[in-house]
């Protein structure tokens, strides 16, 4: 069923309830009107054949009726102008409905002394009177439907009026905001209880989402001591004169993957933070400069040259963002497309404030598309924890930014990121 306006149903409604209820009353009005004119037309046709035949009695001389509504013909009489046409000669007694020359009739046929008598009411009249008053209640009818429709939207209006109000002000409700209760209503009506539930419904929301970002402001800033503990080994290690190159490899692996916990980190603490940052906003930040560092980065982390990385930068683009969220996302999809590729080529390029990273690996199954960026979601050959592209996707809707995603199985994937204007 289509989603309408809820104002707009009650009308219909209404205009369906007043249809049918003036069709019900204008069928059954109409149907006692022409059960009555029946009635009404076989008791005069009665009456006035009692009539004659009374009158027959005290002269036997007296005229058959013939006027413009009512008639009357003897079977057998020699007067051509009183004889029964041929079609109601054969009529037996009783009461019957007749139609000769495209004009019904009501018959009443009657035996007395010896003759039948053949009375015809002409019921023109009466139909004509019955099709007149037809016409009137269907004009009743669409006046009652329309009064219904009007009377729908006039108690509507009224009878939504509470609930529109409390939709706006629960539109107009921010979960940061200050909670104002609804106002007391002394009737302490449905609206009344759904305002409150709503309040209450709020306040649980408010409470989660203070609960999650004392979490993660906690979380992150317990971090920054054992990874400060982890980066001063490393510089103790590296200055160890007997280590070989393999070693000293392994330690340059954890001291950048120690930067990269203390970045991870300070994304966190910037996304738990009631605002974005300073009243004026960050500092603007080079995302040329970004993905030069992630590639270079990312690079000294490909075993063997096994992955070749393009980077094609047209111009450099500086927006109003902490360069550690930035990096975040940088990182990632670069991380992305180096795990996927295997081996193979990676091309990362930035243009028309447009950054696009494409691999030559597996690719992404159709079915997967539209998952990837949900929390915790694992594809069928991914080994990560499934955060990074959420997270990805969150800072991306924090600063009004849009990523795409195309890709085919076996056909490499492509991630565009569109920066805003």
């Amino acid at each position: 069923m289509r989603r309408r306006s809820l104002r707009l149903r009650v009308a219909v409604d209404f205009a369906w309830f007043g249809a049918l209820v003036s069709l019900v009353l204008s069928a059954g009005i109409y149907l006692s009107v022409h059960d009555l004119g029946q009635r009404l037309m076989v008791e005069t046709l009665q009456a006035e054949t009692q009539d004659y035949l009374a009158r027959l009695e005290h002269n036997p001389q007296a005229m058959l009726p013939a006027t413009l509504t009512l008639s009357g013909y003897a079977v057998d009489a020699i007067d051509p102008e009183h004889a029964a046409p041929p079609a109601l000669a054969g009529l037996a007694p009783g009461n019957h409905a007749v139609e000769m020359n495209g004009i019904s009739f009501l018959a009443r046929v009657v035996d007395h002394q010896g003759r039948r008598y053949v009375f015809l009411f002409n019921e023109t009249l009466q139909l004509e009177r019955e099709r007149h008053f037809l016409y009137y209640l269907l004009a009743g009818m669409a006046i009652m439907t329309g009064l219904s429709a009007l009377g729908g939207l006039w108690l509507a209006r009224r009878v939504i009026a509470p609930v529109t109000d409390l939709a706006a002000r629960v539109a107009a409700l921010e979960p940061s905001g200050p909670c104002q209760p609804a106002p007391p209503d002394p009737d302490h009506d449905e609206i009344d209880e759904l305002s409150h539930t709503f309040d209450r419904c709020l306040g649980r929301i408010r409470a989660c989402a203070e609960r999650e970002r004392a979490f993660t402001a906690d979380v992150s800033h317990e971090l920054r001591t054992p990874l400060a503990i982890i980066r001063g080994a490393v510089e103790v290690l590296e200055g160890d004169a007997a280590l070989n190159s393999g070693q000293r490899q392994r330690i340059a692996r954890i001291e950048r993957a120690s930067h990269d916990m203390a970045d991870l980190t300070n994304a966190l603490l910037h996304l738990a933070r009631e605002d974005n940052g300073p009243a004026g906003g960050p500092e603007p930040c080079s995302i040329a400069q970004v993905v030069r560092d992630s590639v270079d980065k990312h690079l000294a982390l490909v075993e063997g040259g096994r992955i070749e990385i393009d980077l094609a930068l047209d111009h450099d683009l500086r927006l109003p963002v902490e360069r550690t969220l930035a990096s975040v996302v940088v990182d990632n999809l670069i991380d992305n497309a180096i795990r996927h590729a295997e081996t193979g080529h990676v091309r990362v390029s930035l243009a028309d404030r447009r950054l696009t990273v494409s691999d030559t690996g597996k690719g992404i199954a159709e079915s997967e598309l539209d998952r990837v960026f949900r929390r915790h979601y694992r594809g069928i050959d991914s080994d990560g924890a499934g955060i990074g592209l959420s997270l990805v996707k969150r800072i991306c809707e924090l600063h009004g930014w849009r990523i795409e995603i195309d890709s085919r199985t076996g056909a490499g994937t492509t991630v565009a990121l569109h920066f805003s204007p």
